[in-house]
């Protein structure tokens, strides 16, 4: 196969802190190492990249996302399909989309996951966008006494939160192979070495150290600011637009908006590493 070389690949931005379009890149191709490189910055500039017209294989989906790391596969994939690197995603009529809330995707992992990508199928005629969030603009908005205090916290993340009931396991049973997990309040990026909000809806359980009220209180004020628009593109999907997000700075939220239609869709996730905070890097709280 012929190896596709870009000079310079095209961004268009969705919004001023998060989001861009890219263009001049054909994921049926096996791309360049400079190419990868360029689409690896896009990402860390902009948390999560957009491509159109993309009409791949599930073995172009999983090769392009190898490119970037490891991959996983996820538990909620179907045992013996013949891609286990592919989750599929998809509700209609009998199935109501239930990834509506702000999240960011395995955060119960050990090591969460680098990013997503995730390609669209199957859509309704309208509805079924996807929202996403600048989690390090979300931590540069609080006040400085905020970000001093929670750059100290810690927070557990359980997989039984959501995935419970949807495998039909109970959460001593989720937890015998994927026990919840303790991470940082705020997380420094490996790569920028910025700061992020590292809670959300989905996972979260608790912050440690803290009473429930109290753990309750914070983590509504932390997971509130995923919701200002300031911080947000928003995406409206086309049959073949592929999504890559970064999980380490970014939450999204799929508007579940076109029940009873169908909205099909497969997500290949590149595995990560272990959440930490670094309290030399990133600046200090209110910089």
């Amino acid at each position: 196969m012929t190896i596709t070389s870009v000079p310079t690949i095209v961004e268009r931005k969705l919004s001023p802190q998060i989001g861009a379009e890219i263009h001049g890149v054909d994921l049926r191709e096996e791309l360049s190492d400079q190419t990868v490189s360029q689409i690896r910055d896009a990402l860390l500039r902009n948390k999560v990249i957009f491509f159109r017209e993309q009409d791949i294989t599930s073995e172009q989906h999983i090769a392009f996302a190898r490119r970037f790391g490891a991959l996983e596969i996820h538990p909620a994939t179907p045992k013996g399909q013949e891609h286990m690197e592919v989750l599929r995603i998809s509700h209609g009529p009998n199935s109501r989309g239930t990834e509506n809330n702000w999240h960011s995707d395995v955060t119960w992992r050990a090591e969460p996951s680098l990013g997503s990508i995730l390609r669209a199928m199957e859509l309704p005629e309208a509805g079924g966008d996807t929202l996403f969030a600048n989690m390090e603009a979300a931590y540069d908005g609080l006040s400085p006494k905020m970000q001093e205090w929670i750059c100290g916290l810690t927070a557990v993340h359980d997989i039984a939160r959501v995935f419970a009931k949807r495998l039909k396991m109970t959460a001593e049973e989720l937890h015998e192979k994927f026990p919840p997990q303790r991470h940082p309040v705020v997380r420094t990026h490996p790569e920028t070495g910025r700061r992020s909000i590292y809670v959300n809806t989905g996972f979260t359980s608790h912050i440690e150290g803290l009473s429930r009220k109290e753990s309750d209180w914070l983590l509504d004020h932390l997971y509130s600011q995923a919701a200002r628009p300031e911080y947000q593109c928003r995406f409206v999907w086309r049959t073949n637009s592929i999504a890559f997000w970064d999980n380490r700075s970014s939450q999204h939220y799929a508007a579940s908006d076109y029940f009873p239609l169908v909205r099909t869709m497969e997500r290949v996730t590149v595995a990560g590493d272990r959440p930490y905070f670094d309290p030399s890097q990133g600046g200090k709280a209110g910089e």
